[in-house]
């Protein structure tokens, strides 16, 4: 077989598998456009949807997901309207089963509150209140001022103790909106997210004076904090507790030594006091 012959076989060889890779392309893309996409409806928000607020008809729009819809996401708008918003939803965003409140329950800020926990509102003022920083989602401890009672020594003075720590604040005022930018507002009532042991704890502690103290979100570590005094700050010294029992210091009796001559001898001679024999 000439070289020709040869040549001429392989360009056909090499135009056949180029017209078959194109063919198997063509074809390829076609099927796969053919194929339908699955899509589901799922209900999403028509427009920003602030926490606590009851989903109405106006709040609701469908839209149309491709492959498997998210875990919990509602299909049907009758499943959603008349249920409270536990966090706040934006628009075209699916809404989720998790992120409202059970049906019946409402909204509001009761809606918010997790099973077993309780709100309990704390009376503040600008000064107590972190100088009006205390907004919504903030984690705060609790302090209490005050005389303990049946303190007979006014010496010791005002004390203050860390009754609570990292405490997630519910409600600034009517307002459970966290505040995106950050501003100061003016305050008179905070509702602390606490458990009920720690709501009588707060119960107790309205009768003294309470200071909210402000700390990091991710800052979640119980530190053991000692209570202080007033009498501490100014280096007043910590006086023993009393025992009820008086204990008397006798002194040891005085003894008189006296030196005897006695010709060449010596000797001495020891007498107590005249208190000792007393």
């Amino acid at each position: 077989m000439n070289r020709r012959l040869l040549t001429i076989l392989l360009v056909a060889f090499l135009i056949a598998s180029g017209c078959t890779f194109l063919v198997y392309r063509v074809v390829g893309n076609r099927a796969v456009a053919a194929k339908p996409i699955v899509t589901t409806p799922v209900v999403a928000a028509a427009a920003d949807i602030k926490i606590g607020s009851v989903l109405t008809a106006a709040n609701l729009s469908t839209i149309e997901l491709k492959g498997a819809p998210p875990k919990g996401a509602i299909l049907k708008p009758s499943d959603a309207i008349g249920r409270g918003v536990l966090a706040n939803i934006y628009q075209g965003e699916p809404i989720i089963d998790t992120r409202l409140a059970p049906v019946g329950s409402g909204g509001g800020l009761a809606a918010t509150i997790p099973q077993g926990m309780r709100a309990c509102a704390v009376k503040v003022d600008q000064v107590v209140g972190v100088a009006g920083f205390v907004t919504p989602g903030m984690r705060v401890d609790v302090l209490v001022s005050g005389v303990p009672p049946g303190v007979q020594d006014p010496s010791e003075g005002t004390i203050t103790k860390t009754v609570l720590q990292n405490i997630a604040v519910l409600s600034a005022g009517t307002d459970i909106q966290k505040d995106a930018e950050g501003k100061p507002q003016q305050v008179q009532v905070v509702n602390l997210l606490v458990t009920p042991e720690d709501a009588q704890v707060l119960s107790l502690a309205s009768n003294l004076k309470i200071q909210l103290v402000l700390r990091n979100p991710l800052d979640t570590k119980i530190e053991t904090v000692n209570r202080a005094a007033t009498g501490q700050l100014f280096g007043a010294p910590v006086k023993a507790q009393r025992t009820g029992v008086v204990v008397r210091k006798i002194a040891a009796p005085r003894v008189f030594t006296v030196q005897v001559i006695n010709g060449t001898k010596t000797s001495q001679e020891k007498f107590s006091s005249p208190e000792a024999k007393q």
